[in-house]
């Protein structure tokens, strides 16, 4: 099939599973995506069983196996999703909350990467799955950041004090960019530069770390300002919508080709021209165009994307015993983002500054997986610990998807107090 064929298949599966779970189920629109799908898809292995001579599992997993998961969310979908989410967000109350998203998109994401990956090794060494340390890191690491197009989907569908959804879509926009870093920079320790291990030493890595993350903001800022001039010379809604179309993909390309972060790039472009482009570079006709387009861009994408996320269960090999271990894996990885949230916020609790009741909880369960994590599972190089890290792995954002957000209401609720 063409990419034609493939996007075409793609957008009308995520319409008629749209109508369906807007029609019948009333469930959060992406979340309901991921349930039709996931339904859909083991009815396929169910179907598949009971009658392997149709070929209808080979035909619809030879269909999957056409779509590079990765590809399409890391150097695709992604870079619109971040801009379109960090285009909505308040820079100024952003800018208040600076230090405990700051915190919690670096030292939280590092914290949460060593416990789950520590933990993780020890339990699937006991489960007798050894793995080695470096890998169950990799593990932590692709775990360990919060979904931003999970996050701000779910947001999007329950009420928040202000201050707390700041934090969690702060945090969600940039430890996502960060946590990709991290994955990288293990990821390096793990098979080695060239092909031989333990080749990256201290400051290997901290240089690797700092060209990804800084270079990224630095990249962002620089396009995101060119595009604000550009904007502001203008004022024609259908070239300035172009505009920052053409912002979102060449600065995410041009981070790729320099190995910089290109999900940080986008999302501190996303900031500047949602807050001082909005405001200050456009007219009100324009305002409305560029935020309709990029509405619509993102419901495109979001649905599209939990659709997949849903499908990809007949890719993932669910053995009995990496089954166990992803079941193992959802207290461990809640309880390090417990963790991670906690030493933040309690730190700067002691310095006088003031959260929200019930930030720890929320936070804490409020902190989705989705397909990023999927996504770096699948790019990791084939191993024998592939398989064990892709299962747990899907185990975990599915769980996190389905019942974390259908319940995030209920814990808001239960713990947060303006």
């Amino acid at each position: 099939m063409s990419i034609l064929d493939i996007a075409s298949l793609l957008i009308v599966l995520a319409a008629i599973a749209g109508f369906i779970n807007h029609r019948f189920i009333h469930l959060p629109h992406t979340i309901g995506l991921v349930i039709i799908a996931m339904v859909s898809s083991l009815g396929v292995l169910g179907l598949n069983f009971a009658a392997p001579g149709l070929g209808i599992g080979e035909a619809v997993t030879g269909l999957l196996a056409q779509i590079d998961f990765n590809e399409a969310l890391m150097k695709g979908m992604l870079s619109f999703l971040l801009f379109a989410g960090a285009m909505h967000v308040d820079l100024d109350k952003l800018a208040d909350k600076k230090w405990a998203v700051g915190l919690m998109a670096t030292m939280g994401v590092i914290t949460s990467t060593f416990l789950i990956g520590t933990a993780m090794w020890w339990i699937l060494n006991a489960l007798g799955q050894p793995i080695p340390y470096l890998y169950a890191l990799l593990l932590g690491s692709l775990i360990s950041p919060t979904d931003p197009v999970a996050v701000l989907s779910i947001l999007k569908t329950v009420s928040i004090p202000k201050s707390l959804e700041i934090k969690i879509a702060g945090e969600s926009l940039f430890n996502d960019g960060v946590g990709v870093v991290v994955f990288l920079v293990i990821l390096a320790l793990a098979t080695g530069a060239g092909g031989h291990g333990g080749e990256m030493g201290p400051t290997e890595v901290a240089k690797l770390f700092a060209l990804e993350a800084f270079g990224g903001a630095a990249l962002g800022l620089i396009a995101g300002y060119i595009a604000y001039l550009a904007l502001s010379a203008l004022d024609e809604f259908s070239l300035e919508v172009l505009i920052t179309l053409a912002l979102v993909m060449g600065s995410y390309a041009l981070a790729y080709h320099l190995h910089v972060s290109g999900p940080i790039a986008v999302v501190v472009a996303g900031l500047l021209i949602g807050n001082k482009g909005m405001k200050n570079a456009m007219s009100e006709n324009t305002r409305d165009h560029v935020e309709k387009f990029w509405i619509l861009l993102d419901e495109i994408f979001n649905s599209v994307l939990f659709l997949l996320i849903g499908m990809e269960v007949l890719v993932v090999g669910f053995g009995t015993d990496h089954m166990l271990a992803g079941l193992i894996a959802i207290p461990v990885v809640l309880a390090a983002r417990m963790i991670a949230v906690s030493i933040p916020i309690r730190g700067l609790g002691l310095m006088g500054r003031q959260f929200t009741k019930g930030a720890v909880p929320v936070l804490t369960w409020g902190g989705l997986r989705g397909g990023i994590s999927v996504a770096l599972a699948l790019s990791l190089p084939e191993s024998d610990y592939k398989p064990v890290i892709l299962t747990i792995t899907y185990i975990v954002v599915v769980f996190s998807i389905i019942v974390q957000g259908l319940s995030i209401k209920h814990v808001i609720a239960r713990f947060v107090k303006d």
